[in-house]
C-alpha cells in the first residue's frame, strides 16, 4: 500500500520552490531509471541531469515558458538513440557477455538477428522505437521520485530540436524525448496542488479475460 499511497500523493506540480533535492535521492531516482526494462535489453537512451541554471534558462522559453524548468532542483532530459547501429547493438551484447562471464549460443544467435534487422530500418522508425524505451525508464524515474517524496513534472511541451541543440545531443547520436523536472512543490502558487486526483474508474481501464 505504501507505493500506492505515494502514487496518490504525486501529481504534476505546476510550480516548484527551488529547494534542492538531496543528491542521494536523485541517485536513487536515476538508478530506478537505469534498472528499467527495455526491448532486448539495449537501453537505447541516455539521461542528462541539468543542474546548471543558465542552461535551464535557455530551455525554458522553448518549453512553453513553464516555470518548473527554472525552479526545479534538477531537470532530467531523457534522450533516445537516433538509430540502432551495429556498434550500439554489439556493445550491449558484449557488455552482457563480459558481466556474465560466458557466451550463450542462443544469445549470440539473437544478436545476429537484431543486427540483421534494426540497422537496416529507417532511422526515424528506430528513433520512435528507442524513444518508447526511454519512456519506460522515464516512468520508473517518475515512480521513484514519488517514493522519495520528490515532486516530478512530466513535460512533452517543448521543442525537441532546440533542446537537442542546447545540449549538443545530435552530435552524440541522440534526440530528446521527454523532460522531467524534479524538485518540491510551491503550494501557494500551484493551482493544482489541492485538487482531487481524477482517474477513470478501474472497470473502464481494466478488462479481465478468463
Amino acid at each position: 500500500m505504501e507505493l500506492l499511497d505515494k502514487l496518490n500523493w504525486r501529481y504534476a506540480a505546476k510550480a516548484m520552490n527551488g529547494k534542492v533535492v538531496p543528491e542521494e535521492k536523485v541517485e536513487r531516482i536515476l538508478e530506478a531509471a537505469r534498472l528499467a526494462p527495455t526491448s532486448s535489453g539495449l537501453q537505447p537512451f541516455e539521461i542528462f541531469v541539468v543542474k546548471n541554471q543558465d542552461i535551464k534558462e535557455q530551455i525554458r522559453p522553448i518549453a512553453w515558458n513553464q516555470s518548473v524548468i527554472t525552479d526545479c532542483s534538477h531537470l532530467l532530459v531523457f534522450a533516445a538513440w537516433d538509430h540502432y547501429t551495429p556498434e550500439r547493438i554489439n556493445y550491449m551484447f558484449d557488455l552482457t557477455n563480459d558481466i556474465r562471464g560466458f557466451k550463450n549460443e542462443g544469445w549470440e544467435n539473437y544478436r545476429q538477428m537484431l543486427l540483421s534487422m534494426y540497422p537496416q530500418k529507417d532511422p526515424e522508425e528506430n528513433f520512435i522505437h528507442a524513444s518508447k524505451q526511454a519512456y519506460i525508464a522515464f516512468t520508473e524515474a517518475l515512480t521513484a521520485a514519488a517514493f522519495e517524496g520528490v515532486d516530478a513534472t512530466p513535460l512533452e511541451g517543448f521543442e525537441p530540436d532546440a533542446v537537442d541543440k542546447i545540449l549538443g545531443l545530435r552530435e552524440k547520436g541522440l534526440r530528446s524525448a521527454v523532460l522531467l523536472p524534479i524538485g518540491y512543490r510551491k503550494e501557494d502558487e500551484d493551482w493544482l496542488v489541492n485538487l482531487v486526483k481524477v482517474r477513470r474508474p478501474m472497470d473502464e481501464i481494466v478488462t479481465v479475460i478468463e
